[in-house]
């Protein structure tokens, strides 16, 4: 993979959401043809002989590759969304936030337990929504499970959301 390309394309957004966060905006990522099709294909080489029959994506920059990367896997798409924006019965996990709580939910009818199921999304802060997400996952009892995302902030330990047994990929380090 050329990190250098990604990372010569990949926009900073100092104070944003809130003043004292440095923003990574993967959409500068997207637009680029040549930036797209790199994450994609080095997306489809970790993954393609590891028997991946679903990709969830988090809402909603997960749903841009999550999806794109199904398709190139042979495998189904399941989007992982708020309360509310699923019209079929769902399931749901519930988690903490720096202030409250949120929801994910995905179909209830989305994975069984002949799945291998890999978890996309953007950006690894905190993990708390992956991490969610995971476990929502677990509820439906699929053989195996993979997270993967494009960037990971090391300072904010992450991965430590998840099991030790779980895999999880990042395509950038910062």
């Amino acid at each position: 993979m050329r990190k250098e390309l990604l990372l010569a394309n990949l926009r900073e957004i100092p104070d944003f959401p809130i003043p004292g966060i440095l923003f990574y905006d993967v959409t500068t990522l997207f637009k680029n043809a040549e930036c797209l099709k790199e994450i994609l294909d080095t997306l489809y080489e970790l993954y393609k002989d590891k028997g991946i029959t679903k990709v969830v994506g988090i809402e909603s920059r997960g749903f841009i590759l999550g999806a794109a990367l199904a398709a190139r896997l042979g495998a189904g798409f399941v989007m992982a969304r708020k309360p509310g924006k699923l019209p079929a019965e769902t399931i749901e996990e519930t988690y903490a936030k720096e202030y409250g709580t949120d929801c994910i939910q995905i179909h209830k009818d989305a994975i069984d337990e002949n799945d291998v199921v890999l978890l996309h999304d953007d950006l690894l802060a905190t993990g708390g929504t992956m991490a969610a997400t995971y476990r929502l996952v677990q509820k439906c009892c699929p053989q195996q499970t993979f997270v993967n995302f494009v960037i990971e902030l090391g300072d904010l330990n992450g991965r430590k959301a998840f099991p030790e047994n779980v895999e999880v990929e990042t395509l950038l380090k910062l």
